[in-house]
């Protein structure tokens, strides 16, 4: 447990969908910050203009709620550390540029984009690193003030000193050693008056009192900048926790080239959130056991950092489908209930209206052989309408000269039940079977084929009972006039 109630943050850009990724960094956010009775902050990034994606931020709030994963503090949250929303913060940016510029951390530079790009060639034509060479360090007081008065284009960067060692201890790394020779005058505030992730990142989490940088690994060559303006700014540095990258089943970086990456992608195509949530916790972070359900409550309960592993994660979409079967089967009928009618509002049966008690019967025929809801209508469209077409190749195969005088007896055993329940649905095949001198399944295959089109599904008595006898007779009925031996 740690010692201090920890406050952590999942700060994504609004540059479109929550990236599967995102979800992962925001679930051990969140993980981390309920096993250790801390603070879980939604803080939005969208220093960045140029990619700014109208929607986003409504989405990934969506997204988050959707999977469960409710921030304490955050847009609509205030919890005294607001505002949430970067650009909102830009006053608090330039209060502090101004400062490291006083004390001599920082400085202007003037240097025009053909230069930089000038500079970028020259040094990789003799394979040297692409760096600032702090040109507009060395300008004298009066060429800035000069160049300011001039309304000359300016950005803020950081003035990183030569030789000094960077130490970054990381709990899930170890400890991560980088030299100051490596990393670049980053800039700080952009020419628009915009703050760069870099300094907003760190100036926020110093003021928001995070105690706890989880991110991706992409962030890790990063680091060495933010502890350096930690230290500029004399301020405490928060543990760093680097997460794995996503990858393929080839081992590149997970990407949208390769397959859905967007949790709205997921949530469209049916998978149930318990699922993903389960699935995305796994993908990198184990208890140290061979379990692999969790609810979201019992993740809580289980996670910590240090067993989140270094190497990569492998997405692997067919333990996802195995992942929400499980959780499929797991929920209740009444649960099953609620999701099968979400789907049916949007489906071309909307009009179509079964009770509930039915809808549980089709549930309960039709759970063990779906991963998802949805596949309840894709497979069973017969529950909710009479057959648009029979099965070519079914027809070829199980309807023969017999079939026709088969279903006209079975139907007349049927009628002549008031309220058939299950097991008179099955005796009266039985019956009608032995009477011609057939085989069971002489009147089976015909008669699924006669009330829902196809040859496969759930057990046939099941669907009887579901569709009722009316029904049921008056698709045997509508099947043999259609239908030619």
């Amino acid at each position: 447990m740690i010692s201090e109630k920890p406050r952590v943050r999942f700060a994504p850009s609004p540059t479109g969908y929550l990236h599967v990724g995102g979800l992962r960094t925001a679930l051990y956010n969140y993980l981390f910050a309920k096993k250790n009775n801390g603070t879980f902050i939604l803080r939005i990034e969208d220093t960045d203009r140029t990619r700014m994606v109208e929607g986003a931020v409504e989405n990934l709030i969506a997204s988050l709620r959707w999977a469960g994963l409710d921030y304490d503090e955050g847009p609509g949250k205030d919890g005294g550390f607001g505002p949430y929303v970067q650009s909102e913060r830009l006053a608090i940016y330039k209060k502090y540029t101004d400062e490291l510029i006083q004390q001599k951390k920082a400085y202007y530079c003037f240097c025009t984009s053909d230069r930089l790009k000038q500079l970028r060639d020259d040094q990789q034509k003799v394979g040297q690193q692409t760096k600032y060479d702090k040109h507009c360090l060395n300008l004298t007081e009066t060429e800035i003030s000069e160049k300011l008065k001039n309304d000359q284009p300016y950005v803020i960067r950081m003035d990183v000193l030569p030789d000094e060692v960077i130490n970054i201890a990381d709990i899930i790394r170890g400890e991560v050693t980088f030299n100051s020779n490596v990393v670049d005058d980053q800039i700080l505030l952009k020419s628009d008056g915009y703050p760069t992730y870099h300094l907003a990142n760190v100036v926020d989490d110093h003021l928001m009192k995070i105690t706890h940088v989880i991110r991706g690994e992409e962030w890790l060559s990063s680091t060495p900048k933010h502890i350096l303006l930690y230290k500029y700014f004399g301020w405490e540095v928060p543990q760093f926790a680097h997460l794995p990258l996503l990858l393929n089943p080839d081992k590149s970086k997970l990407s949208k080239r390769q397959g859905d990456v967007a949790v709205e992608d997921y949530r469209a195509k049916g998978y149930l959130k318990e699922a993903l949530v389960n699935f995305v916790a796994l993908l990198g972070w184990t208890a140290g056991d061979d379990r692999e359900f969790y609810s979201l409550d019992e993740l809580c309960q289980s996670f910590s950092l240090e067993r989140v592993n270094k190497a990569g994660a492998v997405f692997n979409i067919e333990k996802l489908q195995s992942m929400n079967f499980a959780h499929l089967q797991k929920k209740t009928d009444e649960e099953l209930l609620q999701l099968l009618k979400e789907e049916l509002s949007t489906s071309s049966f909307i009009q179509h209206s079964l009770s509930d008690e039915k809808l549980i019967l089709i549930i309960q025929a039709m759970k063990e052989r779906i991963n998802f809801i949805k596949e309840i209508i894709l497979n069973a469209e017969y529950f909710f309408a009479r057959p648009a077409f029979y099965d070519l190749d079914a027809l070829k195969k199980r309807w023969t000269t017999e079939s026709k005088h088969l279903l006209q007896k079975y139907g007349e055993a049927i009628q002549a039940i008031e309220k058939p329940l299950k097991e008179d649905y099955e005796n009266a095949l039985h019956k009608t079977a032995e009477e011609a001198g057939v085989k069971n399944a002489a009147v089976i295959h015909p008669l699924r084929l006669a009330v829902s089109g196809v040859s496969g599904g759930p057990g046939l008595y099941d669907i009887f009972v579901i569709l009722g006898k009316i029904e049921t007779i008056e698709r045997i009925n509508i099947a043999l006039e259609i239908i030619n031996p």
